[in-house]
């Protein structure tokens, strides 16, 4: 079993990286098409508001307002979404439950700690094993195919901004959409549009259906997300009804521990948390 732990430790890491492993990326067909899919919704959106709403707009304030408003939304939703799927959520290192690292680690002899045989490796606490990541997951929370990665330690601030300004973008394309149903109605479809009523119909029905039900989810995940991080509880701890044998964080410290310090930098997909060096480096990638 040594002999086994020691060939996968010194085996290179390229499971779920790309670019000579300098990027994290799960090689899930499933994932990696309901990615590209929402990456399509947002560009439709885009069109759509972009095209059939604000460009026929006479009114020059209205026009140039939303378009900025929506658009940085969308650009932010998508950098949040590219940052969850690329970024490693916390993975342990595989192959490291071998005696020198037991030893590294502070464990006694006789101390009960967790090895996970899938991988080989010494769970930390709170650590999950995902069998579409194939690996241990610090603080994992759950693995969301519509952002081909596993919600963890170290990507759990982009997924809540994900969710954040997708909401945001679908609320505000529902307003959008159905303020100009309104014009055209009253303006009997004239000039409302660069296309035809039915294209145009058709163009804002779907808008409308696609934003209800992404607004719909990401509120829920958002909520979701933030109760977590509220009750310093991961989703599967939660589900699991896991016995807390660690110390819970204050409800302000649990915050801080996924945004950092409280600044406009909490809102920014671009800026990584500063957090306290993990209690042992032997944890980390």
């Amino acid at each position: 079993m040594e002999y086994e732990y020691m060939l996968m430790r010194n085996e290179k890491e390229t499971q779920n990286r790309c670019c000579g492993g300098r990027v994290w990326c799960v090689q899930d067909i499933c994932g990696i098409i309901c990615a590209l899919l929402t990456w399509s919704l947002i560009l439709y959106a885009e069109f759509v508001v972009t095209m059939v709403i604000l460009l026929p707009n006479p009114y020059k304030a209205y026009r140039y307002i939303n378009f900025i408003i929506f658009n940085t939304g969308s650009f932010l939703a998508f950098a949040s979404h590219l940052r969850t799927m690329l970024s490693d959520p916390g993975a342990v290192p595989k192959g490291n439950a071998t005696k020198e690292m037991i030893q590294q680690l502070g464990y006694q002899e006789g101390q009960v700690f967790f090895k996970c045989p899938k991988c080989c490796s010494i769970k930390p606490e709170r650590a999950h094993h995902c069998s579409v990541c194939q690996r241990c997951i610090r603080k994992m929370d759950h693995h969301c195919p519509w952002i081909n990665n596993c919600v963890g330690e170290n990507n759990q601030k982009f997924f809540v901004l994900f969710t954040f300004y997708i909401a945001f973008i679908s609320i505000h394309s529902i307003f959008l959409a159905v303020n100009q149903f309104c014009i055209c109605i009253k303006n009997e479809w004239r000039e409302c549009s660069n296309y035809s009523p039915p294209a145009t119909v058709i163009l804002l029905l779907f808008l409308i259906l696609e934003a209800l039900l992404f607004a719909v989810f990401t509120m829920i995940m958002l909520g979701t997300q933030l109760n977590a991080i509220w009750t310093d509880e991961t989703g599967i701890e939660q589900l699991k009804k896991e016995e807390a044998r660690w110390v819970k964080k204050s409800r302000w410290k649990s915050f801080q521990a996924v945004f950092g310090h409280f600044s406009l930098a909490w809102f920014s997909p671009f800026t990584q948390p500063l957090r306290a060096k993990h209690e042992n480096y032997l944890y980390s990638v």
